[in-house]
């Protein structure tokens, strides 16, 4: 006898627009297959009347091309009849349906109603007993489109820059995390780890569903714990499907994680987008560090577990011992699987600018790095260097890393100098300028004119004529802050330093002299020189130089720096009517002072008659702005940046942001006092808590920042702090014999001040002051 079906009880179709089945008969219990052929996911049993549900496990070997094998465990659901409501229980069955996945096939309609839409993660959260929770969980995984339909975003708005309903799936995850018990953790677990491998085996033909697949599971907050049994993590895996997928994907999943995060019924709808535009962007900040986080955690996790277990080694500037770490002994190639991935979010954040560059660094593998092992690694062809990720190393970091570049070429010509003495004669072994101090750009020039480029990567060697100075390092730091005063001052006429902004830009001239142009050139070598022999600069380039040098493009943004009156008066453009712009009067013809002559330049052909307008003001601005930040100085920039490039080029500078470049060739504004007295040490008999010493310190805090950095350049011939702040400046004060009248006097090459034992706070201040007045030029002591 045929019993009567069940009426079918009216149900929303979670996840989408809910509709009703022109049917209400009992469901099918013919088995769901997936997509993928490696692993199937089947429903058995018979209604039974039964109320509860069984389960059971079967192991699959699933074994990628060129990779182990992995063991996934599959959770089988054998479900009874009274729990039958019109189709499979899963989270997107339609209610009435006949066992019919049309479901899994089509995501919300663009004028689906919010009302109309249950989220999976409260649908997840009303269901009775953590059985059906797994039984839900093993459809929405059972294959990758199944799990790219499982979170739709209902908002049209949010749709349009993500197709998942982000805050959905971490309140889905949350809600199991925190209300089922391990077993289900357990299988989600399990279960995510079978979809990351169907995903590796047999990628889903909608390349777009792959990648609403792979952002759910990123979305785990356990995601970077899942391990397989063999210990073997699973985020490195899920790295090597988003690396393997076409560019147009990934550059897809990158705007998915920028895109600012939201829910379809829990964001209100903007009645005004455009006056909410900073909001906006403050929730993509948010999601895009969000994700780098991810990722990050894991690098941070493997670096400090193979730090715990790596040998200690001394530091010759330190008693403390530290462990570091290479890249190529650090969990094989999955970490730089997982490297790779923070490379694609920070080249779409190079483009798009979502969050500071800053916020890729990684402390850990900053603090642990072994820059001597990395080095020479990343300089092999095919080395595994944590230097191929740029972006994680601190300007510390890298300014460390130029610095053992620059050791290991000099130490090359220095052998080969010696080799070159065997054959050829005697050769000099290091770069050897002797300058006079009334000429010092002439003599400068005349001899890097006669060096080849291999002389330049020679360590460099100053002796300044008349004076008994032996250079060890302080002697070149004068020297480079004396002749970058000389080539920027007005009196050369290559540089103009805005009046507001105080910033230093090429002169606008039509046509450059062949002397100013070398002695561009020369300006380009001494940055470059500096660089390479690890001295700070005193100078004032804008941003936008070092952004040059580094081969990107200027932005008109770039022009505040400049020139700030000009850029006021050009974004001033922007907010004027038609009747204002018609008053102005103004056409695409502009005027420049050239050497004190006025020229005038067309910004386009026919310039002159071509009147500005509101429709053509935007460019009229590019077009300014690319005169003043390019055209009007591009034989000016050829030369300044031939210079740079003939020392640096080929450089680790060359792997560095443009705010980067700027710390390594000025240094910090950062005049930390406390710092350095933190970090100083004491020689020759002196303490800290020597009275001497703490008469200086007294007298040192009561100094303004003028003569913190006079002290700075009579102690180390350099008023600039190091990147990394004056911790890092590794100053020494050493006793000089008794109480006398003789000045404190230093040894600039390393860092040394000597200090006589004054009897009193008054007589050290005066002699401390007395000798940093009188601090310029060198001697035998």
């Amino acid at each position: 006898m045929t019993e009567s079906p069940e009426p079918s009880r009216k149900r929303p179709r979670v996840g989408r627009r809910s509709r009703h089945s022109e049917s209400s008969t009992s469901a099918s219990t013919q088995p769901m297959m997936t997509r993928s052929q490696a692993l199937t996911l089947k429903r058995t049993g018979e209604n039974s009347g039964a109320d509860t549900s069984d389960y059971t496990c079967i192991d699959t070997d699933i074994e990628s091309p060129g990779k182990r094998k992995a063991k996934c465990t599959v959770l089988l659901h054998t479900e009874k009849e009274g729990r039958n409501e019109g189709g499979p229980v899963g989270v997107l069955s339609d209610s009435g349906s006949s066992g019919d996945h049309e479901g899994v096939d089509d995501l919300v309609d663009a004028d689906s109603s919010q009302d109309d839409i249950i989220l999976t993660s409260k649908y997840i959260g009303e269901l009775a007993g953590d059985q059906e929770i797994v039984a839900k969980l093993g459809l929405v995984f059972s294959d990758p489109c199944t799990l790219a339909r499982s979170f739709p975003q209902a908002n049209p708005r949010l749709a349009a820059s993500c197709p998942v309903d982000v805050e959905d799936v971490r309140r889905a995850y949350a809600y199991m995390k925190e209300n089922t018990p391990e077993k289900v953790m357990q299988d989600l677990r399990l279960l995510t780890i079978s979809a990351v491998a169907m995903m590796s085996l047999d990628p889903c033909d909608e390349h777009d569903n792959q990648m609403n697949a792979v952002l759910i599971i990123l979305l785990n907050p356990c995601i970077t714990e899942y391990a397989h049994d063999d210990n073997t993590y699973l985020l490195p895996e899920l790295c090597s499907v988003i690396l393997n997928q076409p560019s147009e994907q990934r550059s897809l999943l990158m705007r998915y994680f920028a895109a600012a995060e939201g829910s379809a019924q829990d964001r209100p709808r903007m009645s005004n987008p455009g006056s909410n535009s900073n909001n906006n962007t403050d929730n993509d900040n948010m999601s895009f560090t969000q994700y780098i986080n991810i990722f990050q955690s894991f690098v941070t996790r493997e670096t400090n577990r193979a730090a715990r277990n790596a040998v200690p080694q001394s530091s010759p500037t330190s008693e403390s011992t530290s462990k570091k770490v290479c890249l190529h002994s650090l969990s094989g190639c999955s970490l730089s699987l997982v490297a790779q991935c923070l490379a694609l979010m920070n080249s779409y954040n190079n483009t798009h600018s979502v969050v500071p560059h800053y916020a890729f660094y990684n402390d850990a593998v900053n603090e642990h790095i072994d820059t001597k092992e990395e080095v020479p690694r990343f300089r092999m062809p095919k080395g595994v260097s944590f230097c191929s990720y740029p972006f994680l190393l601190s300007p510390t970091t890298k300014s460390e890393i130029i610095r053992i570049e620059s050791m290991i070429h000099m130490r090359t010509e220095l052998q080969d100098s010696f080799f070159r003495a065997m054959f050829s004669g005697v050769t000099c072994p290091y770069l050897v300028l002797e300058v006079r101090r009334d000429s010092l750009v002439r003599d400068t020039l005349y001899q890097l004119d006669l060096k080849m480029s291999q002389d330049l990567r020679k360590q460099l060697k100053v002796r300044f004529v008349g004076e008994e100075g032996v250079d060890e390092g302080g002697v070149q730091k004068e020297f480079f802050q004396l002749i970058v005063r000389d080539v920027f001052s007005s009196k050369y006429g290559i540089f103009k330093a805005n009046s507001e902004s105080q910033y230093h830009w090429f002169l606008s001239q039509t046509s450059p002299t062949k002397d100013m142009l070398e002695e561009i050139w020369l300006t380009g070598q001494l940055i470059g020189l500096a660089v390479y022999n690890g001295v700070i600069l005193d100078i004032h380039l804008p941003p936008v130089m070092y952004k040059k040098l580094l081969g990107m493009s200027a932005a008109t943004e770039d022009l505040r720096e400049i020139d700030p009156e000009l850029y006021h008066g050009l974004t001033q453009l922007l907010r004027m009517s038609d009747d204002e712009l018609s008053f102005l009067d103004r056409t695409f013809e502009i005027e420049y002072d050239d050497l004190g002559h006025l020229r005038t330049h067309e910004l386009i052909p026919d310039g002159a008659s071509t009147v500005l307008t509101a429709e053509n003001r935007e460019l009229f601005i590019d077009k300014y702005v690319d005169f003043i930040l390019n055209k009007s100085c591009a034989k000016q920039f050829a030369e300044f940046k031939g210079g740079f490039d003939r020392i640096c080029g080929l450089s680790y500078v060359r792997y560095m942001q443009p705010q980067e470049l700027e710390l390594l060739v000025c240094g910090c504004s950062d005049l930390d006092f406390g710092a350095l007295e933190n970090s100083t040490v004491y020689d020759g008999g002196y303490s800290r808590s020597t009275k001497v010493i703490e008469y200086f310190w007294q007298v040192v805090g009561e100094f303004g920042d003028e003569l913190k950095r006079k002290l700075l350049f009579f102690a180390t011939s350099s008023d600039r702090v190091p990147i990394g702040g004056l911790s890092k400046l590794q100053f020494v004060i050493a006793k000089n014999g008794g109480d006398s009248d003789r000045l404190p006097t230093s040894h600039t090459c390393f860092n040394v001040l000597l200090l006589p034992e004054y009897s009193s706070l008054d007589k050290l201040r005066e002699r401390l002051l007395t000798a940093i007045h009188n601090s310029e030029g060198f001697g035998m002591i």
